[in-house]
């Protein structure tokens, strides 16, 4: 593993994967214009997933963790995410509100993993929970306003991704762990579901191939953004990070993914968060300040003992 230290190529991949996930939310926005949120999660996961099964050979795991993983984190996180962002989330808000999967992740890693958490990471997940109490009360029905459904649906999104989290880590314990071609093939499993409830919801097949059939270039642009770039690019970049430099180096670069959301969500939405919400937001990236911070302290105290 390298130094903690990030030289000018690991910069800016981390840099680049930050702006990537910090876009995300506005190009969803964009996508779901068109399409229903569950054909936009099919068709996310067709171009993510379909062409790559091809070339890449499936990692050598339990089908049950491709399965678990994609059903959690695609079908989960983003089934929540789409349809929270059409039920009146706004884009800034929700690039702030899915950071809880953080604090999600530490409930979770004490009871199925068994890793306890410090006192600091419950100081900040304290910090963090105010600050979603905050933007929650701040929700109204005006245009360009926040809505309860989908701040509560987002949060879901959060909680669905931070199964996915342990999955993955589960996943990474249990054999051969290839990020890519996980990714890929466990993109496979959420295609039949996310069809299944568009036709459902859209009153059968023919809307959804209507829908399909009158995708405009934004539309099918905002597919291939999230397939290819905010799926697999973004994702390969930052676990090769975390393979070359400690996780409390590169874990804090994760915070800018909402400044980043929130600037593109008021320069290509004009949205503008209420009081309320930025003392919420100042609260949540705080809480994963110290989060972040006690976790590199701990490091440095470990490897001067060492």
């Amino acid at each position: 593993m390298s130094g903690t230290r990030l030289g000018a190529v690991d910069l800016s991949c981390a840099l680049a994967a930050v702006v990537i996930w910090g876009l995300n939310f506005v190009v969803m926005k964009v996508g779901l214009r068109g399409l229903d949120p569950m054909l936009l999660g099919a068709l996310r996961f067709m171009a993510a997933a379909l062409p790559f099964v091809l070339v890449l050979r499936r990692p050598a795991l339990p089908w049950r963790y491709l399965a678990l993983y994609g059903l959690s984190q695609g079908l989960g996180q983003f089934g929540f995410l789409f349809l929270g962002l059409q039920l009146g989330m706004t884009a800034g808000m929700a690039s702030v509100v899915m950071q809880a999967q953080v604090f999600f992740s530490l409930l979770l890693a004490w009871p199925l993993l068994g890793e306890r958490a410090h006192a600091s990471q419950w100081l900040g997940l304290a910090v963090a929970m105010a600050g979603l109490l905050l933007i929650a009360t701040a929700h109204g029905q005006g245009p360009g306003s926040m809505t309860l459904a989908g701040f509560g649906l987002t949060l879901a999104a959060a909680f669905m991704w931070a199964v996915s989290n342990i999955v993955a880590r589960r996943a990474s314990q249990a054999g051969a762990y290839d990020p890519l071609a996980f990714i890929a093939w466990s993109g496979l499993f959420p295609i039949v579901p996310f069809l299944a409830l568009a036709m459902w919801r859209g009153d059968g097949p023919a809307r959804v191939l209507e829908q399909v059939a009158g995708l405009s270039l934004s539309g099918a642009l905002s597919v291939l953004y999230l397939a290819l770039l905010a799926t697999l690019l973004a994702y390969s970049l930052w676990t090769r990070l975390l393979q070359r430099h400690p996780a409390a180096s590169v874990a804090p670069f994760s915070l800018l993914v909402p400044v980043v959301g929130l600037w593109a969500a008021w320069f290509f939405f004009d949205e503008r968060p209420l009081p309320l919400q930025w003392l919420g937001t100042a609260l949540v990236l705080a809480g994963l300040l110290v989060n972040q911070a006690a976790a590199w302290w701990r490091q440095r105290r470990m490897a001067a003992s060492a």
